[in-house]
């Protein structure tokens, strides 16, 4: 869908430099420097960030196909800053207290996450003792702060899912990301060792996601923050495989028009195989980009309209997702397939898409199993299973 999207036209013109560093983001298993800076440089960390401290706060529909984009030129940068971006939306309904803290004196601040509630803490006055090695903290080498997850008890004797945000200054990194793909995310893990963190730093997951959290209504005009947290948070996943396989496409139709096969001297751009593998790739590309533009949409009109979805409705947005990268996955993997042996060779585009689309939907909020079993049983008017995310 085209739609006007003046930060998008604004990437375009970094997305050139960003290609070219891919390979090195590969070697320093991490964002470079320089592409961080070129994405400050116009503005795309502010999609989400509240405009009374200079945001933007674009509409979902119009993020995610910046990440898209972005994910064609380099899918590690586009997985650890659509994760710096998408948490300021999270931030944005903490309290004005920590929104001061951390946006106050730095408009340009970030945070990466560990949010699974693998913390641990103890009580003290006025807020926790937080610790822990919290992996899989994306983009963490270029964030001020964390979101970190624990399970914190409540007076009723049962476990709150709670968020804890933690300056740079109390926790080290562990430099431990060594993957098969999305190496150049940075995904590295955070050490943390009895770190004070006062009580308007924290809230309860369940309160960001019906309305209820500290930030709730902090601003009456915004079109994007009357959205629980999670579905913004997740967004990035399914655009990053779509990012990824539209680049596909064009890869595989740039080898395929040059490709000779070695014994026989035959053009492949003309074979059947290769032309009905582009042509069903290509239509489930176009079919998981119209479903989830259908399904930002979605989030963007609950959002404008102050409206939070029902359970049902948020089922359906998760494996939404899900499936859409499942598509991009298929999609992907049948052109690598044919597209020939020297395009697994380490400096080949090809193959890093390919390692990079697998990586998108091994994520726990896009793994497919869970979410088939999550949709099924939604709908057959099931309860939720809670061993299933």
């Amino acid at each position: 869908m085209k739609r006007p999207n003046p930060l998008l036209e604004d990437l375009k013109s970094v997305l050139p430099e960003i290609a070219k560093n891919a390979s090195h983001a590969e070697d320093l298993r991490k964002v470079p420097t320089e592409n961080i800076e070129l994405l400050k440089k116009i503005g795309l960390h502010k999609a989400f960030l509240p405009k009374a401290y200079g945001g933007y706060e674009i509409s979902l529909p119009e993020f995610c196909d910046c990440i898209a984009a972005l994910a064609g030129a380099c899918c590690s940068t586009a997985w650890a800053f659509s994760l710096l971006c998408t948490h300021n939306h999270q931030m944005a309904m903490f309290s004005k207290e920590l929104q001061e803290d951390v946006w106050g004196n730095n408009p340009d601040a970030t945070a990466s996450s560990s949010i699974a509630p693998f913390g641990k803490y103890e009580e003290a006055e006025g807020g926790i003792k937080f610790t822990g090695n919290m992996m899989w903290s994306s983009g963490c080498d270029h964030a001020e702060w964390a979101i970190v997850g624990f399970l914190r008890d409540n007076s009723e004797g049962a476990k709150d899912y709670c968020f804890a945000v933690i300056p740079r200054s109390d926790y080290s990194i562990q430099d431990d990301w060594h993957s098969m793909a999305m190496k150049g995310s940075g995904t590295k893990t955070l050490v943390i060792e009895d770190a004070f963190v006062p009580e308007h730093r924290i809230q309860k997951a369940k309160d960001m996601m019906e309305g209820k959290s500290a930030g709730f209504g902090l601003y009456p005009d915004s079109k994007v923050f009357y959205a629980p947290y999670r579905p913004y948070f997740a967004s990035g996943f399914a655009s990053m495989a779509l990012g990824v396989a539209e680049r596909m496409l064009e890869v595989f139709k740039d080898v395929t028009s040059k490709r000779v096969r070695a014994y026989t001297g035959a053009k492949v751009n003309a074979a059947t195989p290769a032309l009905m593998r582009l042509a069903e790739s290509t239509h489930q590309v176009n079919a998981a980009r119209a479903f989830m533009e259908k399904t930002w949409d979605e989030h963007r009109e609950f959002a404008e309209a102050h409206r939070y979805p029902n359970r049902e409705e948020l089922a359906y947005w998760r494996t939404n997702q899900a499936y859409a990268v499942k598509m991009c996955i298929e999609a992907v993997d049948r052109l690598f397939n044919a597209i020939g042996a020297t395009q697994w060779m380490l400096d080949k585009e090809a193959q890093r898409l390919f390692r990079d689309c697998h990586m998108c939907g091994a994520h726990a909020y896009t793994d497919y199993d869970v979410c088939a079993q999550i949709l099924g049983r939604e709908i057959m008017g099931l309860e939720p299973d809670p061993s299933l995310l």
